[in-house]
């Protein structure tokens, strides 16, 4: 190592001696330098930059291992922390991965109201109630049942006709987003399947207006809730080309949907 390092070294331990001592080195290491004789004090001083070096590599090392440590706390415990919570519809339970919040049944607007609100509600078993007076009176806003609109379809769908919906608000963990992909079945990189379906809406020439909703694949259905009494209704979505590109969509193809989380 050159000789002016050490010198700088000298200033350096300077700050760790009293100034007795700091006199001393100066005085030795200076005089040892002009004569080009450097006496055994640079051997000394040698062994004290290296436990000085040895000593600021374990501060470093230790530093960098709190710091990693920390930087790991804080991101397992932001995601740790990051709970999402969708409605599946359709059915009663959650996927695997998911907890069931409650399970219920779906509500909304009636079709034919200019009124209605767009959105369905995913309504508890169990309700709880504040003031109330029962019977129809005055202006006021309603919610119906929801109902499957299915036999204009194919396979085990048309079974489903007319009957009344399920849902289920599922809680899902170490997720920070929770999105419908229309037209996918699959969920792009990066993103987790909840569940997969077909995406529904209500018909295109009621009055209500309606929200393109993601129903389960094997959607089920409630028991005893099989009359025609019509409310908010669920159609499948069929693509209509002209100002949609056909292809890659095609004339009268009903639309899948995938329901995708991502950390």
């Amino acid at each position: 190592m050159a000789l002016h390092v050490y010198l700088v070294l000298v200033f350096i331990l300077l700050t760790t001696h009293g100034e007795q001592t700091q006199t001393g080195i100066c005085k030795d290491v200076l005089q040892g330098y002009l004569t080009g004789k450097l006496s055994y004090q640079v051997e000394a001083l040698k062994q004290e930059f290296k436990s000085f070096k040895d000593v600021i590599n374990v501060i470093e090392e230790s530093m960098k291992k709190f710091k990693d440590a920390v930087n790991a706390s804080i991101q397992e415990g932001g995601i740790a922390n990051r709970d999402i919570i969708y409605t599946r519809w359709g059915k009663k339970k959650c996927p695997s991965n998911a907890k069931l919040v409650y399970s219920g049944f779906v509500g909304g607007s009636h079709a034919g109201h200019k009124g209605a609100a767009v959105e369905p509600l995913c309504l508890p078993r169990d309700p709880e109630w504040g003031l109330y007076k029962d019977g129809f009176e005055g202006a006021k806003a309603y919610i119906f049942g929801g109902e499957y609109e299915a036999n204009t379809f194919t396979g085990h769908f048309t079974s489903l006709h007319d009957h009344n919906v399920p849902c289920a608000v599922c809680l899902v963990q170490k997720r920070s987003v929770v999105k419908m992909f229309p037209a996918r079945k699959t969920c792009f990189k990066g993103w987790k399947l909840e569940y997969q379906g077909y995406l529904m809406a209500g018909h295109h020439n009621q009055q209500a207006g309606s929200t393109y909703t993601c129903v389960d694949k094997n959607p089920e259905t409630l028991r005893g809730g099989h009359a025609d009494e019509n409310g908010y209704l669920f159609y499948f979505v069929e693509a209509h080309c002209g100002s949609l590109k056909c292809p890659p969509y095609f004339q009268g193809r009903e639309i899948v949907c995938a329901v995708c989380s991502k950390k």
